[in-house]
Parts: C-alpha cells; structure tokens; sequence
C-alpha cells in the first residue's frame, strides 16, 4: 500500500503541473547548447544584411535601379573625349574627283599624294541642350528606384512575416512535445499503479496490458512530436539564415493579448501603408513616364558639340584648331517603329493600372480575412481553456474513482485521451490566434513593428 500510494502521488504531481509549460526541449544531438531566441531576435536576425536571402536579392535590386537612373541621367549630362592620333597615311585624289593640269609646267597634278605624316591631339565634348524624351526616360528610371525600394521594404514584411510564423510553428511543435511527455510522464505512473494493483490482488492482468498499451501509444506520439518539432526548427533556422547544424530554444512566452482595431480603420491604413501596393503605384508612374518618354520622341531635339586641339604633320609644327556648334535633330520617318513602341508602352500603362486596382482589393480581402481570423481564434483559446479545465477535473474525478476501485483504467485513459485532445485544441488555438495577429499586421504593412 505504501508503493501505491507514492504511485497516486506522481500521478497527482503529473496532473498538477500538467499545464505547466516545461523548461525542457527535445534532445539536441549535435552536443551544442540551443541558442536561446526570442521572436523579436529571430526576425532582427533574418532582417540583418546577412540575414534572409530574399532581403538580400532585395538590396541587389535597388542597386540595379540605381546603376539604370545613372545610365538615363548620362544622357542629360555633358559627354567629352580626349584622342592622341599620329598616323602615316597616302591619299587618291582622283577618287575625290580632285585632277587637273598645271598649264604652265605641262603636267598633271599627280593622283596619289603622300605618304605624309598627321598628328592630332583633340578633345571633343557634346551637351543635350532640349531632349524631353531623355528626360522622361530619366524620370522614369528614378521611379524605378523607388519602385525597388519599396520593393525592398516589402520583402522585409514578407520576410519578418515568413519568420514569425516559423516560430510560431516551432512554439507550437515544441509545446506538443511538452504536453506528450507529460502523458508518457502519466502513463508511465497509470501503469506502475496497475501492476501494483494487481500484486495486490485488487487489479487484474487486462488493467496491466491496458496501461502498457496507452505507454506505447504515448511514447509513439513523442517520437512524431519530437521530429515535427525538428522539421519546425530547420525551417526556422532556414528562414533566419543560420546554419541548419545550429539549435535554438524557443524562449518566447506568448500570451492571449485580445487585439482591438475597427475593420475599416485596418483597410484604410493597409491602403496607405502597405509597401507591395507602394511599389506597384510606382511601377505604374513608371509606366506611365515610358509611355511618355516614347511619345515625345517626335519633338526636335538640340545638341552643343565642340572640339579643341592641335594638328599638324609633327609634334612641333601642330598648330590649334577646334570646332563648335548647335544640332537640331528633328525626327521625320522612321518605318513606324515609334508608333509600335508607343502602342506598346499604352498598353504596360494600361496592365499596370490594372495590375494596382487588383492589388487594391487583394490587400482589402487579406485585411478581411486576417480580421475575421483573429475573431474566431480570440473565440477559440476562450473555448479551449474551459475544455481543459473541464479536462482535468474529469481525469482527476477518474483517477480517484480507479483508485477507490469503483472503476476500470479505462476510464481513466479515456479521460486521459480527452484531456490531450483539450490541450491540443488549447496549443493549436493559440497558435492560430499569433498567427492570424501576424497575418492582419502583414496585411496592414506593420509586420517588423508588430514584432518589435
């Protein structure tokens, strides 16, 4: 009776701290300590310059942008040349329709001159004066990188989003395990008490193979918790940008904090905020200077030119020369080609308008949908905790009755299944009332300051 007696007692000691959340996690196999990491230090971590791939190609696409302005502003800017020639070189006059004869000495002008030396040291320069097409085709390029630097913006969203709910999904799988080691914890006394029992003489062998099946059922359910929990942490460690062979302990204690917003409120500020829907309205500013770019094609363009240097047939006898000027090119025919461009241009402006009004009313349903998530999962962590409250009463009613032997351990491992189904239900409700918080935040373009 002594033995039975410390076996109720663990067993009364399991189903105190049964909602206790354990300090344990799975084993780590690699010998390293866990890196201890909270959310706000995951996404910091995924968010710096080496952090997530996606944040870096970001970057490498605003520096794109920038080097495509630079190459549009080069044609509004002076363009100078510096050339050094010293060249030996014969001349076919008759080819120039140069001939004639000298009447004086009898003979011909010779055809062929040369070889005589030219030297030529020069610099040349040019200056767009007027090209409204140059400058719209500018403006459009730094639109373009605004267009990328908001997309950068964007994916670091996405990105603090993607890791948020990484942890959370390994939050979730790491408080599974803890909740099924607690019923292996608990089986393992439910069958220490059945074998006591039934050397006793008040148990039967039926009641010992009951409690070593749900033993065996329960410490299954460890092994797939546990590797769910792994395939979490991998993905959390891809989305950071850590090395897959590190560990991390998931410290955050997350807590049902109910979210008090209006629903118009929350679409009027993703309306404004949301950096996906700034780039776009970008892209279709971009669009719209292109489009403007090709059709002030057909206006005149003037140009400065100039050149300065010395000539002569050798070092010492060059003499300064230079030439300077005004050009005025006036586009006339040319087989059509502007105006296909120009159609084509209209109708990526077109595509792009299109393109943001559809993006508009997706970022309207993503706030609607994240709202109406967070309503019915605030609902549900309010119906999961009273079912485990239920749960518990009813496996502590069962344990007491089995131990006055007025029942079977049947009801006690049904009960014991009901209250992991509680706790599941519990686990799962917070996770989705997190995850439809990080969603509605995503949705309104606050994703990092959520976090932070």
């Amino acid at each position: 009776m002594r033995r039975t007696g410390k076996i109720l007692l663990r067993i009364g000691l399991v189903l105190t701290t049964w909602s206790v959340v354990a300090a344990q996690v799975p084993g780590d196999r690699s010998g390293r300590a866990p890196i201890p990491l909270t959310l706000k230090q995951a996404v910091d971590m995924a968010l710096a310059p080496d952090g997530n791939v996606r944040l870096r190609l970001a970057a490498d696409a605003v520096q794109i942008a920038e080097s495509r302005a630079s190459q549009a502003r080069s044609g509004l800017l002076p363009n100078f040349d510096a050339t050094l020639v010293q060249q030996n070189l014969t001349r076919n006059l008759a080819a120039f329709g140069i001939g004639f004869s000298v009447p004086l000495l009898g003979s011909m002008f010779p055809d062929v001159v040369g070889p005589f030396n030219v030297f030529d040291a020069r610099t040349t320069g040019s200056q767009t004066v007027f090209d409204l097409s140059a400058i719209r085709r500018f403006s459009a390029a730094r639109s373009g990188v605004d267009t990328a630097e908001s997309e950068e913006k964007s994916a670091q969203d996405v990105v603090a989003g993607e890791v948020t709910r990484h942890y959370l999904t390994a939050w979730q799988a790491r408080s599974r395990v803890e909740t099924v080691r607690a019923s292996v914890e608990l089986a393992t006394a439910l069958l220490d008490l059945a074998e006591d029992q039934k050397r006793a003489g008040t148990g039967t062998g039926i009641e010992v193979t009951r409690a070593r099946v749900q033993l065996a059922n329960e410490r299954q359910r460890l092994l797939v918790a546990q590797n769910q929990y792994r395939a979490a942490e991998l993905r959390l460690l891809k989305a950071i940008g850590l090395k897959l062979t590190d560990r991390v302990e998931i410290t955050e204690l997350f807590t049902h904090e109910p979210v008090n917003i209006d629903l118009n409120q929350a679409v009027a500020k993703a309306l404004e905020t949301r950096a996906d829907l700034k780039a776009q309205r970008q892209r279709e500013q971009t669009a719209r200077l292109s489009h403007s770019a090709v059709k002030w094609e057909r206006l005149p363009s003037l140009v400065a030119f100039g050149d300065y240097g010395t000539i002569g047939s050798a070092i010492d006898s060059a003499v300064p020369t230079r030439t300077y000027g005004v050009m005025m090119r006036l586009p006339i025919f040319d087989g059509g080609r502007r105006d296909a461009r120009r159609a084509e241009a209209r109708i990526q402006m077109d595509q792009e308008r299109t393109k943001t009004a559809d993006l508009e009313a997706q970022i309207e349903m993503e706030v609607r949908i994240a709202f109406d998530n967070l309503q019915s999962a605030d609902e549900q962590i309010r119906v999961s905790v009273e079912g485990v409250e239920l749960a518990q009463g009813e496996l502590a009613q069962a344990r007491r009755r089995y131990q006055a032997g007025v029942t079977t351990s049947l009801e006690v491992t049904d009960a014991q299944t009901r209250l992991e189904r509680a706790q599941d239900n519990q686990i799962a409700a917070m996770f989705n009332f997190q995850v439809a918080k990080t969603d509605l935040a995503l949705a309104m373009g606050s994703a990092r300051e959520a976090v932070r």
